[in-house]
C-alpha cells in the first residue's frame, strides 16, 4: 500500500506582545531603505535650560568666582621683578607707540585736549576688553584639572579671568590720575555717565568672553587666530583717533558690529569734552550687547556639557 501522506504542520504563532511593547518595537525598528544609526530618539539627552535655577547656582558660586580671580591674580605676577606695576606697564607702552605715531605720522584730532590724555582715557577700558577675551577665552582650557574633578558651574572660569582683568584695570587708573594731575585738568561733570557706559562695555565684555571660551574648546585653532584679532580690534577700535572722523553714515553699523566704538568715544565725551555721549549710538551698542550677553550665555551653557569630554 502507498504510505499515507502526512499533512503540514503549520508553523507555530509568535506570541501576542503587549500593545505597549508592539508599539516600541515598530518604532525601534528599522525603516525598509534606511540605516538606523545610534539610540533611538526617545533615549537621547536633551538639555532644558532653566534660565533662573542656573542663574541662582551662578550666585551661589561667586565666593568660588573671587577665590579664583585672586589665584589668577597671584599667578599672573609671581616670580616677575616688577610685579603689578606691568598693569601699568603695558598701557604706558601702548601710549607711547600711540603719541608717536600722532606727533609724526598722523594728525588726529583731540578737539584741544592733549594727545596723551586723550589716548589714555580710551586705552584703560581697552586693555581692561583686551585682557578679559585673551585670558577667558582659554580659561576653560587652562582649567582641566578643576573641570574634570569638581562640579560648579563651569562659567566661574571665564568670569574670574574677567575679574582678574578688572583688578588689573583698577591699577592701571594710576596712570590716567597722573597724566590729569600733569596736564593741570580734572574729569568734567558728564562724568557720571560713566557706570553707564561701563554696564554696557561689561556686558559685551563677558557675552564675548563667554563664547570664545566655549568655542575654543572645540575648536583649538581659535587660540592662534584670537591675538591677531585682538590686534586687529583694537586698530578698528577708536582707541587712538576720535570716533568722529569715522563717516557718521557708516556710524550705526559699526557701533552694532564693534559696540566698544560708541562707548570708548563716550568717554572721551563725558570724561574730557563735558558733553554727553551719543545716546543713539549708545543705545545701538546697548542692544548689540545686550544680544552678546544673553545669547553668548545660552551657547555657552549649550556647549558645556561636553567640556570634559572634549578638552
Amino acid at each position: 500500500m502507498p504510505p499515507t501522506p502526512v499533512p503540514p504542520v503549520p508553523p507555530a504563532a509568535a506570541p501576542a506582545l503587549p500593545a505597549d511593547a508592539a508599539e516600541q518595537t515598530d518604532r525601534r525598528a528599522p525603516v525598509t531603505g534606511a540605516t538606523t544609526i545610534g539610540p533611538p530618539r526617545e533615549l537621547l539627552f536633551r538639555r532644558h535650560l532653566r534660565i533662573g535655577s542656573m542663574l541662582r547656582e551662578l550666585v551661589g558660586a561667586k565666593e568660588l568666582i573671587v577665590a579664583l580671580t585672586e589665584r589668577d591674580f597671584r599667578a599672573r605676577y609671581k616670580q616677575t621683578k616688577v610685579g603689578i606695576a606691568w598693569a601699568v606697564l603695558t598701557p604706558v607702552l601702548l601710549l607711547g607707540a600711540f603719541t608717536i605715531l600722532a606727533n609724526t605720522a598722523a594728525d588726529f584730532d583731540t578737539d584741544g585736549v592733549p594727545y596723551p590724555l586723550f589716548a589714555s582715557v580710551a586705552l584703560v577700558p581697552w586693555t581692561f576688553f583686551s585682557n578679559a577675551v585673551a585670558t577667558g577665552s582659554v580659561s576653560i582650557t587652562s582649567n582641566l584639572s578643576l573641570i574634570n574633578k569638581v562640579y560648579c558651574p563651569r562659567e566661574v572660569f571665564p568670569l574670574s579671568s574677567i575679574g582678574t582683568a578688572a583688578v588689573d584695570t583698577g591699577i592701571s587708573l594710576v596712570l590716567l590720575v597722573l597724566l590729569f594731575i600733569g596736564y593741570g585738568r580734572a574729569p568734567t561733570p558728564e562724568a557720571v555717565w560713566v557706570p553707564v557706559l561701563l554696564v554696557v562695555q561689561i556686558a559685551f565684555t563677558v557675552g564675548l568672553t563667554l563664547v570664545l571660551s566655549a568655542l575654543v574648546v572645540y575648536l583649538r585653532d581659535l587660540r592662534q587666530i584670537l591675538p591677531l584679532a585682538l590686534q586687529f580690534a583694537l586698530f578698528a577700535t577708536p582707541v587712538a583717533y576720535s570716533f568722529d572722523q569715522i563717516d557718521p553714515a557708516w556710524q550705526p553699523l559699526a557701533s552694532a558690529v564693534n559696540p566698544l566704538a560708541p562707548i570708548i568715544e563716550g568717554y572721551r565725551h563725558t570724561v574730557l569734552l563735558g558733553t554727553p555721549p551719543d545716546w543713539g549710538l549708545v543705545g545701538i551698542a546697548a542692544a548689540a550687547s545686550t544680544v552678546w550677553l544673553a545669547g553668548g550665555y545660552v551657547v555657552f551653557k549649550r556647549l558645556e556639557t561636553g567640556f570634559a569630554d572634549v578638552a
